[in-house]
């Protein structure tokens, strides 16, 4: 089995390239920005034409789309979120219309909890901001096509090689240039969120790359609970040794404002694919600061936390 992972040197993208890469008999093509990688692609910039020439020449089995931007502007947003897809499912029909495609989308789409219940895959959709709109807008392309297709919304991924744009990712790399006694200042940590590892995300792409068809257009992969944000700073202040105080001056950031809360039902994604969260948050957390700091990943997939 051939299997094509665009954006395989983002957050996401490199744990499911390295999931699927372990698979028997399959053979991992990579795709992205770089000149290195097996099928050379932007989609936020090639033309369908152009795209479908080089997905012929690759011959997938699945494509697993990881490529995106979760900052930037409303353009650089919609260049990558929306137009990638729009141009990706294209080519896709043009050159190789039997491959399935698992495109990962976002949990910002569903934009602010509505009564403290999780959302499931019908749940409105009401998107805060132009990253969620984007995502939105890139799902709805998606689950529009004529291909076998299917969109995974993910979570909030934590977990190891967590890049900075993230609060896990940010957390830890102020927690590694802080003095074991001195104060961390973040803004407000009231906000609750769905955490999920970015293992349990590869995991996840591989069984929707891999499951017989038909599968639901769009499935939900989180932790399936709502974790208060502070709780994760806390923990992962105790994981480092971190002895000083955290302080909580000011506002969050201004999606933290307008969601306070957010949870995933990921029931379908348990009937649909087998699939369930395999790690704790604690194990997630730990892993993240035994990983160490690594570079930030231009196009790691998955809404900041905070």
């Amino acid at each position: 089995m051939r299997i094509l992972v665009l954006g395989s040197t983002g957050y996401l993208g490199a744990h499911v390239a390295e999931r699927l890469g372990a698979l028997h008999g399959t053979r991992v093509l990579t795709g992205g920005r770089s000149a290195a990688s097996d099928v050379p692609a932007d989609l936020a910039t090639d033309s369908a034409g152009r795209l479908a020439e080089a997905l012929a020449a690759a011959a997938p089995d699945a494509v697993v789309n990881c490529a995106g931007a979760t900052g930037g502007n409303p353009v650089t947003l919609a260049e990558a979120n929306a137009r990638g897809p729009a141009v990706l499912c294209e080519a896709m029909e043009l050159a190789c219309p039997s491959a399935r495609l698992v495109h990962l989308g976002s949990a910002a789409e569903y934009g602010p909890g509505t009564g403290r219940t999780p959302a499931t895959e019908s749940a409105a959709t009401r998107p805060l901001g132009a990253y969620g709109a984007t995502k939105l807008a890139g799902t709805a392309i998606v689950t529009a096509s004529a291909l076998d297709a299917l969109v995974l919304r993910v979570g909030n991924p934590v977990g190891p090689g967590a890049p900075p744009g993230g609060l896990p990712g940010r957390v830890a790399r102020l927690l590694r240039d802080a003095g074991a006694d001195t104060a961390l200042r973040l803004g407000d940590l009231s906000a609750y969120r769905d955490f999920v590892d970015a293992r349990d995300v590869a995991r996840a792409a591989e069984q929707a790359v891999t499951a017989p068809g038909p599968l639901p257009r769009v499935l939900n992969i989180g932790g399936g609970r709502a974790v208060p944000v502070r709780e994760l700073v806390h923990t992962l202040a105790g994981i480092a040794g971190f002895g000083g105080r955290i302080e909580e001056q000011g506002a969050g950031s201004a999606r933290s404002g307008q969601v306070s809360w957010q949870c995933s039902d990921i029931s379908a994604a348990g009937t649909a694919l087998g699939w369930r969260p395999s790690y704790a948050l604690r194990e997630s957390l730990t892993a993240l600061w035994s990983a160490g700091a690594r570079r930030p990943v231009p196009c790691a997939e998955g809404e900041p936390s905070s």
